[in-house]
C-alpha cells in the first residue's frame, strides 16, 4: 500500500525515467545472458555506472525515505555489480569482453568529476562531495560506451546490434524523462531549484544526441541502426 502511494505521489515523467534506467539494465543483461558474451560492452562503463551508484546512495546505511526509493537504489547497485562481476569474471562471458576496443582512459573522467565535486557543491561536507561526484561522473560515464559502440560499428560496415542499440537509447531516454520531470517539478513546486543536477543532466542528455538521431532514423525507416565511419 505504502509502495502505490509513493508512485500516486510521484509524476509520470520521474517513473517513466525510472523504469527506463531498468529496462536499459535489464536489456544489457539480456544480452548478456542469450547471447553468452558482453560483445559490444564497454566494462569501464559498467564500472563506472557502479561507481556511480556506490557513492550516491550511500545513504541507505543511515536514511530511509521510501520503500520504493530503497528497493530501487539497492536494485541499481546489485545489477551493475552483478554485470561488472560477469564481464570480469564470470566465463564464458569474460571470455568475449574485448578490452582492446574499450580503450577510453577513464581517469579523464574520475578525475576531474572528483575536482569539480570538491570545489561545486551545494555545501562542503563529505557525503555531498559523494553525492556531487555521482552526479557529475554519471554525466559522461556513456562515453566509453559510445566508444565501443563507434568501434565496433566500423568492423561491422556502421551496423549497430540491435540489443546494444536498444541499451543505449533506453538509458538515454531515462535522462531525458527526467529532464521532464525536473521541467514539471520546477513549474509545479515553488522555490524547487537544482542547477548542479540539471547541468548536469543537460550535459549528459546532449552526449546522447547524436547516438538518438540514428536510432530514430533507424526505428522509423525499419532497418538496423547504423552509424557514419
Amino acid at each position: 500500500m505504502f509502495f502505490t502511494f509513493k508512485l500516486a505521489i510521484m509524476n509520470i515523467f520521474r517513473i517513466s525515467g525510472d523504469f527506463l534506467h531498468l529496462a536499459s539494465i535489464f536489456i544489457l543483461l539480456l544480452k548478456i545472458y542469450a547471447q553468452k558474451n558482453c560483445r559490444g560492452i564497454s566494462l569501464k562503463t559498467q564500472a563506472l555506472y557502479l561507481l556511480v551508484f556506490l557513492t550516491r546512495y550511500i545513504d541507505l546505511l543511515y536514511d530511509f525515505s521510501s520503500l520504493y526509493n530503497s528497493v530501487m537504489k539497492v536494485i541499481f547497485i546489485v545489477t551493475s555489480g552483478a554485470i561488472v562481476y560477469l564481464m570480469q569474471f564470470a566465463h564464458p562471458y569474460c571470455d568475449t569482453y574485448d578490452k582492446k576496443a574499450d580503450n577510453f582512459y577513464v581517469p579523464y573522467l574520475i578525475v576531474p568529476c572528483a575536482v569539480l565535486a570538491i570545489f561545486i557543491n551545494e555545501y562542503f561536507s563529505f557525503i555531498e562531495i559523494l553525492w556531487t561526484f555521482s552526479i557529475y561522473l554519471e554525466a559522461v560515464a556513456i562515453i566509453p560506451q559510445l566508444v565501443v559502440v563507434h568501434a565496433y560499428a566500423k568492423q561491422e560496415g556502421g551496423f549497430v546490434e540491435n540489443l546494444t542499440s536498444h541499451y543505449v537509447f533506453t538509458l538515454g531516454g531515462y535522462r531525458a524523462m527526467y529532464l521532464l520531470n525536473w521541467v514539471y517539478r520546477l513549474l509545479t513546486e515553488p522555490g524547487y531549484r537544482n542547477w548542479i543536477v540539471w547541468i548536469a543532466g543537460l550535459v549528459q542528455t546532449g552526449i546522447y544526441c547524436d547516438f538518438f538521431y540514428y536510432y530514430t532514423i533507424a526505428n522509423v525507416k525499419g532497418k538496423k541502426m547504423t552509424l557514419p565511419i
